[in-house]
């Protein structure tokens, strides 16, 4: 064999090897919404690349068979034809004893170097940037070897799986994605520059609302603004000039006994037409959405929807009313400070510390201070909430709590209510 004969075998085992190579990274790692994506549009390649990926092993044994026949048969070429010609070359400068066996190196470290860099490393690497490219260009390739060294691979195949299933492993690909796989890639997304930020935080936002209870986002029951049902005319107009609320919660002596909600602007149009108004009056008075306080946001918004309210009141395990809920506040978790021009609950007033409303729901302390989770974090909602459980006290001023990399001080209290903390970040670490 020329050594011409023998550089054209070379180049020739390095295209096969570098197709195979190729073949392997991309089907491996080609994505599966995106073949499947194809596969809807009419790509039949893409389909036969979903199979493949099925059945894992046969395409990697049929890597294997064809990587090692052509390392070998390289080797041999190598070893007959390269060698030669090296030793011959280098006859014209020694005659020394070794002078054989330094031929014989030297073929070996060419032709290895040419199958690492041409028949395996480039296309691997150009396989990993396009895997959906390259597995569709080369899955034909790969479903022939299959088919001419079916015998071979169900050899191999039916050994290799037996042993995994002696080991207790399993051989099967999970394509499942959870919403952590989904947050991640909208991450990555983000980094990318893909996604706007707008649209990232609108959809970490969407899954948060599965995680978070109504109660992070409810007005709590301090803060609701009811009409009993023994308020005269102007009890009833002053508390709507007061509070303008579109709804109000008419009530029997108290929150705990809630008879309905009237719509205030239905009200106000019966007081400029009648001098005298009942409250209970089935005209006005309708049934009140009551929900208990384990619901997430996800879970109250599919009731909004079921029932067709904007309004509930939650009530907890003991029946009693611990706040109420609007659309609207559901939906400000969404669309958060996007849209929303309230108060900001989280206030940074340097690099290094922040003031902090004590009614701030937990997630949105962690969000900002980037805490990965707080101790047991189950038993709380709101930062105020996790400070009442480490200091396993009622809370007053100056009391704090050292956490992770922050000192959270409570500087306001309000009838053993904490108000407002000052979080900084801590000198000792």
């Amino acid at each position: 064999m020329s050594i011409l004969q023998a550089i054209l075998i070379i180049i020739g085992l390095i295209i096969i090897s570098a197709v195979v190579s190729a073949a392997e990274i991309s089907l491996a790692g080609a994505r599966k919404l995106k073949l499947q994506t194809l596969a809807n549009e009419g790509d039949k390649r893409a389909m036969q690349v979903l199979k493949l990926q099925e059945h894992p092993g046969r395409f990697i044994t049929v890597v294997q068979i064809g990587l090692n026949m052509v390392a070998i048969f390289g080797g041999i070429v190598g070893e007959s034809a390269i060698r030669p010609f090296l030793q011959d070359i280098l006859s014209h400068y020694t005659q020394a004893t070794w002078l054989e066996s330094a031929a014989s190196w030297l073929a070996f470290i060419l032709v290895t170097i040419s199958f690492v860099l041409f028949a395996d490393l480039m296309p691997k690497r150009l396989a990993m940037i396009s895997p959906e490219k390259v597995a569709l260009s080369t899955v034909s390739i790969m479903s022939f070897c299959i088919f001419i060294f079916k015998p071979l691979v169900l050899i191999f195949d039916t050994i290799a799986n037996g042993i995994f299933r002696l080991l207790g492993i399993s051989t099967v690909r999970e394509d499942s994605m959870t919403s952590e796989d989904i947050v991640a890639i909208v991450d990555a997304g983000a980094e990318a520059g893909v996604l706007k930020a707008q649209e990232h935080y609108l959809i970490e936002n969407i899954f948060e609302m599965q995680e978070r209870t109504v109660t992070s986002t409810m007005t709590t029951r301090e803060n609701i603004v009811f009409l009993d049902r023994t308020f005269d005319r102007e009890q009833v107009i002053t508390t709507i000039k007061n509070t303008p609320h579109s709804k109000l919660l008419i009530c029997d002596h108290g929150l705990d006994k809630i008879l309905g909600y009237v719509e205030s602007h239905n009200l106000l149009t019966l007081y400029l037409q009648e001098q005298q108004v009942s409250l209970t009056e089935p005209r006005i008075l309708r049934k009140a959405l009551f929900i208990p306080d384990t619901l997430s946001l996800y879970e109250v918004l599919e009731l909004f929807k079921s029932s067709g309210e904007d309004f509930a009141v939650i009530v907890n395990e003991y029946a009693l009313v611990v706040g109420i809920v609007t659309l609207n506040d559901v939906m400000s978790i969404v669309m958060g400070e996007l849209v929303s021009n309230e108060e900001e609950q989280i206030i940074r007033r340097d690099e290094t510390s922040w003031l902090i409303d004590g009614a701030t729901p937990l997630e949105d302390v962690a969000r900002a201070l980037e805490i990965a989770e707080f101790p047991r974090e189950e038993n709380y909602e709101t930062i105020g909430g996790f400070m009442m459980y480490m200091l396993r006290k009622i809370p007053k001023k100056t009391d704090f709590v050292l956490y992770d990399r922050y000192k959270f001080e409570i500087i306001d209290t309000e009838n053993f209510k904490i108000d407002q903390l000052m979080v900084s970040l801590r000198q000792d670490i």
